[in-house]
Parts: C-alpha cells; sequence; structure tokens
C-alpha cells in the first residue's frame, strides 16, 4: 500500500461538480492499493499516519500528531500511485490491486484510521475526483507499506 500524505490548512474532493467532502486543517491521505496488498498493510499504515508527528507544538517543532490535534484526514483512492513508467511513458497499472480487492482494503484502512481517533472523510471510490488543497509548509510525506513491513519498522 501506498500512501501521500499532506500536511494541509484545508481539503475537499468533488465528483462530477458537487462537494461530497472536505476538511479544515489535518491531512490529506492519497492511497494507493497494491496487487499483493493485506489488511497488515493497510494497518501498519493507518498505525503510521495516525502517529505521524507533523504539526507543530508551541515551539514551532513539528512534534505533534493529528490523533493529539484532534485534527482531519480525508482519505482519497489513488490507483495511479502504482503506475510504472520504467518501460516507455505510458504507465503500466499492473501492480495495483483490482478494484474489488483495492475497495475492501480501503474501507478497510478507512475504519482503521477511524478506530485509531481521527475523523476521517473520503472521496468516492473508483470515481474521476476533483481534489482541492492548500498544502500546509509544504509537509508531503510517502510511504510504502511495502518497503517498511520488509524492513521491520
Amino acid at each position: 500500500m501506498r500512501a501521500v500524505v499532506q500536511r494541509v490548512l484545508r481539503a475537499k474532493v468533488s465528483v462530477g461538480g458537487r462537494m461530497i467532502a472536505e476538511i479544515g486543517h489535518g491531512m490529506l491521505v492519497l492511497l494507493g492499493v497494491g496487487a499483493n496488498d493485506g489488511e497488515s498493510d493497510a494497518d501498519y499504515l493507518a498505525g503510521k499516519i495516525a502517529g505521524l508527528r507533523i504539526f507543530d507544538d508551541e515551539h514551532g517543532k513539528m512534534n505533534v500528531s493529528a490523533v493529539q490535534a484532534a485534527l482531519g484526514v480525508l482519505v482519497v483512492s489513488q490507483f495511479t500511485l502504482y503506475g510504472d513508467v520504467r518501460r516507455g511513458k505510458r504507465p503500466s497499472f499492473d501492480g495495483a490491486a483490482p478494484p474489488d480487492k483495492a475497495r475492501a482494503l480501503y474501507e478497510y484502512f478507512v475504519e482503521r484510521i477511524r478506530q485509531g481517533g481521527l475523523a476521517c472523510a473520503t472521496g468516492q471510490f473508483q470515481a474521476s475526483m476533483q481534489v482541492e488543497l492548500v498544502n500546509d509548509g509544504p509537509v508531503t510525506i510517502l510511504l510504502d507499506s511495502a518497503k517498511n513491513l520488509l524492513s521491520g519498522c
């Protein structure tokens, strides 16, 4: 599972010109599910994201998690995180999970985020979405459960 985590002042997602979800200060998570991913990948990423200390403390240091600050999370599915352009210029998405598996793990991930104490809004799975955000910092973190689970982190 891959995630692009962005610290945002606000973010929203629309489908067909209609806003379906928005958050204020918090995190936007673009989530891709790989063909070999399972619940352990979702557990790892949800735990890591809930504990990320990327928000400023009283001294202006990134030392506070979204859980500690009671901030929101917007999770948007994005299979293109598995786009492979090593051979040519048109991405191959062979590494992405098929839609049924991806949907189940996406929903499982969202539930794990909520169980971790975060208010979580979502995009619409398998829809063409427009995502608007104001990146705060900018702070952007890339996470890949396969790399981290293999190293034992």
